[in-house]
């Protein structure tokens, strides 16, 4: 009989299942929709409940796909979104919402509703922030928990476990609390080169009281990604889940983290990368926002980068990690809420095409008066800090900008804007590039995954503007790959995760980025695009008084 590992990556709107061999070859994948509530501005809520039930139905029908009999299946990977998750003593949900629901008891990674929670905590200048990029988010899970404490006592009072959601799933599979390296060095501030929380930092914040009871809400069992989670899945589970009891689930990560799991171990050449080589390769994980993740021998302080991280993605290595806190989101907000977008998404269905393919096809033909295609910009620029900017500024506050509109709202103009746009996001992209290159990585190489690897516009863009190659992995779910790769070493299929990765990454296509008049012309967009920064600025100042 032969072997297969499953991956389950949860994304913010879906649950995903996929099936794979010890080759990295996928044999089969499903998703199931999660559900999102809104309750104020800024605000992003779901149900653990709603998750978990929606894993174990992608996961069924994933294996049914696949024609694989459960049996064969000797391992399980989690990865999921850092989202904060609530439990009472019994493991069921506690509300974080505003409406009191039990049922919302999760705080989605991009809700924003700590931001004054995190501004407090900056201003502090505690010692752990210089492990966030010297700024803590209000995407991150301790600002959250300050904000729960201080708005929603009485969920403070009687929540027993706050979970990053991967590791709510692998406790979930298995019954055992274990907390992924990944998740709490990356958006908890543990300290994984030393092992340890900062209790001093927990005092300071206002969150003394988790101290106090030794750190066992937020987690006392700390483990590597891939190490097997006590042992297996547990009977409950497993029925739940379609697969035998007993099956090995691996200490679980991050999704955009998997995504890099699942891609930068690929050769390109004859050669396996050795550790120098993964300094000048930077994952990028696009979806509803992208993250931008590179690993080095040594730590790399960047500023406006979140890390170093030991050990937080490729065991052993330094993790930096960038983002952007709104790309695939920004792109359909700037489409969608156009004037001409019913037009385009009623042409887009009737011709059995979607909005992306119509409206690359509108530039193609608008391009064929222009110097090369990324001139039809020239005039009409994008700032994308419609939700704030991740990194490298670090502001959640700041706005989008849009310059050059004209008295007009045909189709093309929706064009042009949705390719300044793209340009804007590859833009906000070669910054961080930027700022890692300068601060002891030499990144050249970019591995590239998500929706946005599917518009060939997207890729263009992005391998133009920031001048590396763009390399697209054989298997482009990467997420799911990666979570199946921590459930391969699992089970022992593999003695480590380089190793799974070595045996289960491989590379496809490559795009080259343009020279000469593409590059001066985009070099230029870049001055546009930091000058428009710092005049948002100057208008902010001058408001201010």
């Amino acid at each position: 009989m032969s072997s297969v590992y499953v991956g389950i990556d949860v994304g913010t709107g879906s649950a995903r299942a996929g099936i794979f061999d010890g080759t990295g070859r996928m044999l089969g994948q499903a998703s199931r929709e999660i559900r999102l509530w809104r309750p104020e501005p800024d605000f992003a809520e779901q149900s653990s409940d709603d998750i978990w039930a929606a894993c174990c139905t992608a996961v069924k029908k994933a294996l049914a796909e696949a024609g694989v009999n459960p049996r064969e299946v000797k391992g399980v990977g989690f990865d999921a979104t850092c989202s904060l998750v609530a439990l009472d003593a019994e493991g069921r949900p506690v509300t974080v919402s505003p409406t009191g629901r039990d049922e919302q008891n999760v705080i989605v990674w991009m809700d924003h509703r700590a931001i004054l929670q995190a501004g407090r905590i900056n201003a502090g200048g505690h010692k752990v922030l210089d492990y966030v990029g010297g700024t803590i988010s209000p995407e991150m899970e301790t600002p959250k928990l300050l904000w729960l404490r201080e708005h929603l006592p009485e969920t403070w009072r009687r929540t027993s476990c706050f979970f990053d959601l991967p590791d709510f799933l692998t406790w979930r599979a298995t019954g055992v609390d274990v907390r992924s390296l990944c998740s709490t060095v990356c958006k908890w501030t543990y300290l994984g080169h030393e092992d340890r929380w900062d209790a001093d930092y927990f005092r300071s914040i206002g969150l003394d009281d988790l101290v106090e009871e030794g750190f066992s809400r937020i987690g006392r069992t700390v483990r590597p990604m891939g190490e097997a989670v006590g042992r297996g899945l547990s009977e409950r589970a497993a029925g739940e889940l379609g697969l035998p009891p007993g099956v090995a689930v691996g200490v679980s990560i991050i999704d955009a983290h998997a995504g890099g799991l699942g891609m930068l171990g690929a050769p390109l050449g004859d050669a396996l990368p050795a550790a120098a080589d993964m300094e000048r390769r930077l994952a990028l994980i696009g979806g509803t926002s992208s993250c931008h993740m590179a690993v080095s021998r040594e730590a790399v302080f960047v500023p406006g980068v979140w890390g170093p991280y030991y050990s937080a993605m490729v065991p052993g290595l330094w993790l930096s990690e960038g983002g952007q806190s709104a790309t695939g989101a920004l792109i359909d907000h700037v489409i969608f809420s156009h004037a001409r977008a019913a037009e385009v998404k009623a042409e887009a269905a009737s011709s059995g095409s979607t909005v992306y393919t119509l409206l690359n096809g509108r530039l193609d033909r608008l391009a064929r008066t222009a110097d090369f295609p990324a001139a039809l910009t020239r005039d009409i620029h994008v700032l994308p800090y419609f939700h704030g900017n991740r990194s490298p500024r670090a502001d959640p506050t700041l706005r989008g900008v849009v310059a050059g509109l004209r008295l007009s709202d045909t189709v093309d103009d929706l064009a042009l804007l949705y390719l300044a746009t793209i340009q804007a996001v590859a833009h906000g992209t070669r910054h961080i590039i930027d700022a890692m290159n300068a601060s002891g990585y030499a990144i050249e190489t970019v591995f590239a995954c998500g929706g946005g690897t599917k518009n060939p516009l997207f890729l263009r863009e992005h391998a133009d503007i920031t001048g590396c190659r763009i390399v697209l992995p054989q298997e482009p779910e990467a997420v799911l790959l990666g979570s199946a790769i921590l459930g391969a070493v699992a089970a022992g299929e593999f003695i480590s995760v380089l190793a799974a990765m070595s045996a289960m990454n491989r590379a496809a296509d490559v795009i080259v980025p343009a020279t000469g008049r593409v590059a001066d012309f985009h070099a230029a967009k870049h001055r546009v695009f930091q000058r428009m920064h710092a005049d948002f600025l100057a208008c902010r100042q001058i408001m201010d008084g």
